[in-house]
This record gives structure tokens, C-alpha cells and sequence, in this order.
């Protein structure tokens, strides 16, 4: 596991928490984002993306 990975996973995490529950379609893009980013981060570690949909909690 990569502390770059790891670091990706976390900025992204961070920045879909804080604007996933905004209605303004730009607060949307970003939380778009940083799923992107969070799950980049989840593939450079070996593991899989997180595909569910937001808020759905880990299953």
C-alpha cells in the first residue's frame, strides 16, 4: 500500500463529504471529484473502487 494512495483515498473521502449534500450542481462536480480521487487512490492501493451510491454506507 502507498502512503500516495492512502492520501488520495483520504482527500478525496474529505472532499465528497463536504459537498455531496449541496444541491448547486457545482458542490455536485466536486463531490464527483472526489469519489474520483478517493477511488483513484483505492486502485493505486490494489483495492477495488467503491461503486455504490453516495451515502449508501459499505456493504
Amino acid at each position: 500500500m502507498s502512503i500516495e494512495g492512502k492520501a488520495k483515498e483520504a482527500a478525496g473521502y474529505v472532499k465528497e463529504e463536504l459537498n455531496e449534500h449541496a444541491k448547486s450542481p457545482e458542490s455536485q462536480k466536486k463531490a464527483q471529484e472526489g469519489r474520483d480521487l478517493r477511488n483513484e487512490g483505492r486502485l493505486e492501493d490494489g483495492k477495488p473502487p467503491i461503486i455504490s451510491e453516495p451515502g449508501a454506507g459499505k456493504k
